[in-house]
């Protein structure tokens, strides 16, 4: 088998995506698909260029990272283009020289690569090996206003993204190989901070550290922003301030333990791994209970995956998991059916179990149905969240549910929360993320 690196040795399959995307759009009767790169643009009163972030079908289709560039697949013929930049004189003084079409073509899986002034002229020469009878597929937004269509019978702007958005869902071997890499990278990360975690006396100071091993190891971009939260602050679901202390000011006690939810981004494609660690070295009592928990919710819902399973059936299984555990810590009481029913559990798991992942962290494919009146399927871990869980512990219908009591020795909890990335497979799946995530690996890197 074909280790990570020996498959991304070889050029990213734009060519293959392209033939993927060309084959749904068949009974469209298309003939050229045209997309644009994202452009260069200036931060609003200054002179400098904003964060580039390259448009992510363009990607799909080419693999190509550069800013300005197009591309052009002949679907008839079977042949990809890439358009880039011509040499601009006056750029070069400032950012050297740019890519040249002998690099480029070496570089990326295209058939072509011609200059960007030459898109109108082979957008032409397509058409006229079309006899006018094809259309032109591009992503109306993403079409500068000097390309023409007019040599073709006519143009659809609709279509297209969604066919790709559709074939982003299934990730072939290469892209499968750049999650794992973006994994691997992540993994390392989360280690350090496992391992720095007990020393450091402000969440900024991990944030640093983490940032500084990603660039390190080959992901200067993030997938998101980074949650480092310690205590209390694990509670909000995408707390990114990031700047408080993780010694109490007044007693200073340490808080507990601290959320890392962070992901690398390698080559576009994006890691999401979360852990929980102790900032003492060993987890609170209570901190523990609730990590084992959802340790088992995650344990057992990842035993479940495989091609064909209903998500929502796993989604409910993890919230049977939750409600027998919370039973068992006192915190709920009452019949676990009755509980089930209720959508008591939802105080506590107030989100979706995943989502898909890719180029995005929240990658296309499985959009929420936002309609749905049953609270616990509405958006597809356990939180401590006053705000949340208040309105059902003061509610008299749902608040007999829940022992106020034993609840108080909670809320410093916060949050805790496991995410590891899942390869689905048609027989099973695979655990793409290595990050440790026992409770005596945590400690032992921890301490």
């Amino acid at each position: 088998m074909a280790t990570v690196d020996a498959i991304l040795a070889a050029k990213y399959p734009g060519k293959a995506h392209a033939r993927r995307v060309a084959q749904a759009l068949k009974a469209q009767d298309a003939g050229a698909i045209y997309l644009e790169a994202q452009k260069t643009r200036l931060i609003e009163d200054n002179d400098e260029a904003m964060p580039f972030r390259q448009r992510r079908p363009f990607f799909y289709l080419t693999g190509c990272p550069e800013p300005d560039a197009s591309m052009v697949y002949d679907i008839k013929a079977d042949e990809l283009t890439l358009f880039i930049p011509p040499i601009d004189p006056d750029s070069v003084i400032w950012s050297g020289l740019p890519l040249s079409l002998e690099e480029a073509a070496n570089l990326y899986d295209v058939d072509h690569v011609q200059y960007t002034t030459d898109v109108n002229s082979t957008l032409s020469k397509i058409a006229s090996a079309h006899a006018g009878k094809t259309v032109a597929f591009s992503i109306g937004e993403q079409v500068s206003q000097d390309i023409s269509f007019a040599a073709f019978a006519s143009s659809n702007s609709t279509d297209l993204k969604k066919v790709i958005d559709d074939a982003r869902v299934v990730k072939d071997a290469y892209e499968v190989a750049l999650l794992r890499k973006a994994n691997d990278i992540s993994t390392k990360g989360h280690i350090a901070i496992a391992k720095a975690a007990r020393a450091a006396t402000n969440e900024r100071e991990l944030e640093a550290a983490w940032l500084a091993g990603c660039i390190a190891n080959g992901c200067r971009e993030q997938s998101y922003h980074p949650i480092f939260a310690g205590g209390a602050n694990g509670a909000t679901l995408h707390y990114v301030k990031n700047d408080e202390f993780l010694v109490d000011q007044v007693t200073k006690l340490r808080k507990g333990n601290l959320l890392i939810d962070a992901g690398g981004e390698y080559r576009t494609y994006c890691a999401d791994i979360t852990r929980v660690v102790p900032l003492n070295g060993t987890f609170p009592a209570e901190t523990r209970a609730i990590y084992e928990i959802v340790l088992r919710m995650q344990d057992e819902c990842i035993a479940m995956l495989k091609e064909g399973v209903r998500w929502d059936d796993v989604h409910a299984h993890a919230h049977r998991v939750a409600i027998r555990g919370l039973l068992d810590l006192g915190i709920l009481r009452g019949e676990e059916e009755e509980l089930f029913v209720k959508r008591v559990s939802v105080a506590f798991f107030p989100h979706g179990l995943g989502h898909y992942l890719g180029m995005d962290t929240h990658d296309t494919g499985g959009y929420p149905n936002y309609a749905d009146e049953d609270k616990m399927f509405r958006y597809l871990r356990i939180y401590f969240c006053r705000f949340i869980i208040d309105p059902v512990l003061n509610d008299p219908e749902t608040g007999k549910y829940i022992d106020a009591a034993v609840l108080e020795r909670y809320w410093n909890v916060g949050g805790v929360r496991i995410e590891d990335n899942i390869h689905i497979t048609k027989d099973g799946h695979d655990n793409l993320t290595s990050a440790p995530k026992a409770i005596a690996e945590i400690e032992a890197l921890a301490q």
